[in-house]
């Protein structure tokens, strides 16, 4: 069962968040949690896809926060910069030989992660998926995310406006990547078809492609684009690295403006290249809300064996564009 949640967090994304504790209590059978009230030292592992990602850096915000008002001890890992499980699983393996009290995991591929949930929990210490999740959930105490299809049904929508979509038109556009099998991933780009398909079917996805959370990467993807289709009308970036490269590749060929161009995630940078007209809408999630949840989460899992968070809770996004109230702005930014 999936439930919306919106926290007040330091992003400021504000609504109303109900538990109720007696249908939504998880009573997942991982880890060492205790049937004790009595709170004891706690150790909380964070490993998420690429630390330098200010979508990371806005979530350790947040996991630093909730780790300080629990009383918890945090471990904060992730590699520099590459986002990919080659990566990660050995990070994975490295905290958990630290023996941690519990885990936060974001999981950069399903499957390939999977083995090191089975681990972790086989070792007494309770997973929580973050951002992106495992291929079975079943032995995750949680998994947190933001509302990625309706973010890829809401890209698709802006970038249909910014390039003029009619009826009877043919439009060709493309999207950015990290990876092709992260979860928030996969989910974009199918909401992102799924309303292409229903809304505006002059609308052609001509080419993806992958830049591993590096945006350097992402704008050479882009500047290939642009010599392979010269007729581009315009760019899905699916997540923030894949924005930021987009908009510099834009930028350097003095394209800012005439293709359309919808990222994903409120970077203070690319925030700032709405105004200058760079980006059509960013969508922007709460990846602080999403690490407060999670340690908070796992400590009263830890502490009382249960939960009041649901197993599957998604977080609704926002879209920023160039309508958008310079006090949302400040709200929706991502800090660091």
């Amino acid at each position: 069962m999936k439930r919306s949640y919106r926290a007040i967090t330091t992003v400021g994304v504000a609504a109303a968040f109900v538990i109720s504790m007696s249908a939504c209590s998880s009573t997942a059978s991982t880890g060492s949690a205790t049937t004790s009230t009595e709170k004891k030292d706690i150790t909380i592992a964070f490993v998420m896809g690429a630390e330098a990602d200010p979508f990371f850096q806005a979530m350790k915000v947040g996991a630093e926060d909730e780790a300080k008002a629990e009383g918890v001890k945090l471990i904060w890992q992730g590699d520099p910069s590459k986002y990919s499980a080659e990566t990660q699983i050995p990070i994975v393996d490295a905290v958990l030989a630290q023996q941690p009290t519990g885990l936060v995991l974001i999981p950069t591929d399903p499957k390939a992660l999977q083995a090191s949930v089975a681990k972790a929990t086989a070792a007494g210490i309770p997973v929580v998926n973050v951002d992106t999740h495992v291929a079975d959930l079943k032995d995750v105490v949680s998994f947190i995310t933001g509302d990625n299809a309706d973010g890829g049904s809401k890209a698709a929508d802006a970038l249909a406006t910014q390039i003029g979509y009619k009826t009877g038109g043919s439009y060709k556009v493309v999207v950015g990547l990290t990876s092709a099998t992260a979860t928030t991933n996969v989910s974009r780009l199918d909401g992102f078809k799924a309303q292409v398909a229903a809304k505006y079917p002059g609308v052609e996805i001509v080419d993806v492609a992958y830049s591993e959370s590096n945006p350097e990467t992402a704008a050479t993807n882009v500047s290939n684009w642009l010599t392979k289709y010269p007729d581009l009308n315009g760019i899905f970036a699916i997540d923030g690295t894949n924005a930021s490269g987009a908009a510099a590749a834009l930028e350097s060929k003095g394209l800012s403006g005439k293709i359309g161009l919808v990222g994903y995630d409120a970077y203070p940078d690319n925030v700032a290249k709405i105004k200058s007209g760079i980006f059509t809408a960013l969508v922007a999630q709460d990846p602080a809300a999403e690490a407060r949840l999670a340690i908070k989460t796992l400590v009263e899992f830890i502490n009382t064996g249960k939960t009041a968070t649901e197993h599957e809770v998604v977080i609704p996004n926002v879209v920023l564009n160039s309508t958008t109230s310079d006090a949302d702005f400040a709200k929706y930014t991502y800090v660091k």
